[in-house]
């Protein structure tokens, strides 16, 4: 069974950052495409924030964080992460990695009904 475990949330200031962890037991990430998804408090629906193809040679990010996030993987560790840069209030939320059994060259997206296996989810919280 597919399972994967996200760690790096925490408390920090605004301005400041985290790195965030989606390590995958019994499976190889390589094989899937990753993403981080985000669930502000009192929403319902989770937000696609990022996502990086299986060569890690493509990556999208949401418009809210382009230019602060940065996806990247580590084969070597089989861990994907997520650079979190300039945080701001507005970036309080759990966060959740996602895998994606997509064919190879589907065009990468941000819907949650691409991604088929998801982590339990790591708090961030952005606060003076």
């Amino acid at each position: 069974q597919l399972h994967l475990v996200e760690s790096g949330g925490g408390l920090v200031q605004p301005g400041g950052s985290l790195r965030l962890s989606c390590a995958a037991s019994g499976f190889t990430l390589d094989g899937y495409v990753i993403g981080w998804f985000r669930q502000a408090p009192g929403r319902k629906e989770r937000e696609g924030v990022s996502s990086i193809s299986r060569s890690a040679g493509t990556t999208i990010y949401a418009d809210s964080v382009n230019g602060r996030f940065t996806i990247s993987r580590d084969k070597a560790k089989n861990t994907v992460y997520l650079q979190m840069n300039s945080l701001k209030p507005e970036d309080t939320a759990i966060y959740y990695c996602a895998a994606s059994t997509a064919p190879w060259g589907v065009k990468l997206t941000l819907g949650t009904d691409t991604y088929d296996y998801w982590g339990q989810g790591t708090q961030v919280t952005v606060s003076s």
